[in-house]
């Protein structure tokens, strides 16, 4: 078993339905997943924000397949921008993290087909306890009673992320609101991948409205 998760692998975790063995909306959770794969290097000094763009900062592998095979991406383009870097092979690293925990012992990924003909993936967590202390830990970085400097940076790290992503399931909208000025302080701790995954849902929604929007004028 991996002896301590990476941050996209607890994103993964964090963005599951356990009950319903689902992972709703893969794409949110992909940008969630990226996003956190990003901040781990970053934590790591593997990467720098160099005005908004993110630069390799340091060699040598991490020991975490999943990190070493973003880091390796980025080593080999161009410099971008976190927001490019969000988006792109994002379902790359989400079939990669899913699948190392799967190694790991800490999912089962059945696959079937809807119908006989639509492929469906069932992530079944089989240590829920596992995800339960992830989500309180989270939800006790939002609502204290610990002062935010005190919060862990990997909790602060994820609670900024996955406030930015809307993860309803982990922080309802009022808990949001509610502890807005407290999600602030840890966001400044979270790092540049923070805001940009704010803008990258925020451009999500955006494109989702207005196919909704073209589908419902239609005669």
């Amino acid at each position: 078993m991996m002896r301590e998760l990476s941050l996209p692998a607890q994103a993964y975790l964090l963005a599951l339905n356990v009950e319903s063995h689902r992972l709703p909306d893969r794409q949110r959770a992909g940008y969630l997943i990226r996003a956190a794969a990003l901040t781990d290097l970053l934590t790591r000094g593997r990467l720098a924000d160099d005005d908004g763009v993110v630069v390799p900062a340091a060699r040598g592998a991490t020991g975490d397949v999943v990190l070493d095979d973003v880091l390796a991406q980025i080593a080999e383009h161009r410099p971008a921008k976190w927001k490019t870097w969000i988006r792109r092979d994002f379902r790359g690293t989400l079939a990669a993290v899913e699948a190392q925990l799967e190694a790991a012992g800490i999912v089962r990924v059945d696959h079937a087909r809807v119908l006989g003909l639509f492929p469906s993936t069932r992530p079944v967590v089989l240590d829920t306890a596992l995800v339960e202390n992830l989500r309180a830990r989270i939800i006790e970085a939002v609502r204290g009673p610990k002062p935010v400097h005190e919060v862990t940076s990997a909790d602060a790290a994820l609670a900024s992320l996955v406030a930015a992503i809307e993860l309803k399931s982990v922080l309802s909208g009022r808990e949001r609101r509610q502890n807005r000025a407290r999600l602030d302080a840890l966001a400044e701790q979270g790092g540049a991948a923070v805001p940009a995954l704010r803008k990258v849902f925020r451009d999500l929604r955006a494109v989702r409205a207005s196919a909704a929007s073209s589908g419902g004028s239609g005669g």
